[in-house]
């Protein structure tokens, strides 16, 4: 009778227990009800961003790129209390830079800037990209437009793109450009400018933007047509002429300045504009997240105002209209590349 005693106190003992647990089971689900009905609402996606970001601009410090660059990093960096690190990685027009980023973790932690560069001329001005241009990469947003600017150095005796004209014609090859390396916005729009204008004028790479204007504003070139961000102080200070901008409507910080087409070439556009992408398979969740911030962003006065200043425009897209004007690009100057007979190996 003991031995029958002790066998049913154990097993109400195990009932007991069994009971407990799963009343502590039921109390634990219970308090986790919220946590998991909110789990279930916004999805399995990671935080994001919890460490630094790496915005990758495949040219030199200076130019357009990186200028509209540090605006995106430095508003991105405050709204995010986390660190966003320019990083300038030149080299062969670009690509350099770019293919670092294809290959880099679709994480949200490596972005590049695009530039028509690098994705609207690319594909057609290099027989083999280590990157598809498209294939490889999530578009975040097309940010802003700069409209390019055709100036010479003082010294030269022209005072309009007519005037330009005439004199390549007189001399020609003798006229020389700089740009900031084969392949560059600047060696495109030049090379665009010569075909539309029957001109023949020497093109000088250099590595970058601020070494071709260093050699401009000395007078060891001519001319070029780049972004209006670096040229735009050495126009007001006098040290470079302007002759026309390359959009389809005059600048507001320089209204007395014609458009390139109504000055003496019809026809002739050639806007640089600039969007961050992301590597192929990044999480659509994050790409949501830095369009919507980068939105934000451009809605800010002071960014539309800095912008503005350098004679930039602010855009701001979804991914899907970014990817489609990218394609669009790849189009348009692929005619051009083809017409010019521009090829860089």
């Amino acid at each position: 009778m003991t031995d029958e005693r002790a066998e049913r106190q154990g097993r109400n003992c195990d009932l007991r227990m069994t009971c407990s647990s799963i009343l502590f089971a039921g109390a634990l689900l219970t308090m986790s009800a919220p946590l998991l009905a909110q789990t279930a609402a916004t999805g399995s996606a990671p935080a994001y961003p919890v460490k630094p970001v790496r915005l990758v601009v495949p040219f030199t410090p200076g130019g357009s790129t990186d200028i509209v660059a540090r605006i995106i990093g430095q508003k991105l960096d405050e709204a995010w209390k986390q660190q966003v690190i320019i990083d300038n990685r030149p080299g062969a027009g670009g690509t350099v830079g770019v293919d670092f980023v294809a290959k880099s973790a679709p994480d949200g932690y490596t972005l590049v800037m695009g530039h028509v560069g690098t994705f609207g001329f690319g594909p057609s001005l290099y027989s083999r990209l280590p990157y598809d241009s498209v294939r490889d990469f999530m578009p975040i947003t097309l940010f802003a437009n700069v409209p390019n600017m055709l100036v010479v150095n003082p010294s030269l005796p022209v005072k309009s793109v007519k005037e330009l004209i005439a004199l390549a014609k007189s001399r020609p090859s003798e006229l020389n450009y700089g740009s900031a390396g084969s392949g560059s916005a600047a060696h495109l729009t030049v090379e665009y400018f010569k075909l539309l204008s029957k001109t023949d004028i020497t093109h000088i790479p250099y590595k970058g933007t601020s070494p071709m204007l260093t050699d401009l504003i000395a007078g060891q070139t001519s001319l070029t047509i780049t972004g209006v961000p670096p040229l735009y102080p050495h126009v007001k200070s006098g040290r470079l002429r302007a002759l026309g901008v390359a959009s389809a409507r005059r600048l507001s910080v320089l209204p007395e300045l014609p458009t390139i087409a109504e000055a003496g070439v019809p026809g002739y556009e050639a806007t640089t504009w600039f969007g961050p992408l992301a590597p192929a398979k990044t999480p659509k969740e994050i790409i949501a997240r830095l369009n919507a911030e980068l939105l934000k962003i451009l809605q800010r006065p002071e960014v539309r105002k800095r912008l503005g200043a350098d004679g930039a425009e602010p855009v701001g897209s979804t991914p899907e209209e970014f990817a489609e004007h990218i394609k669009t690009e790849i189009g348009r100057w692929a005619k051009v590349i083809k017409e010019s007979g521009v090829h860089v190996e």
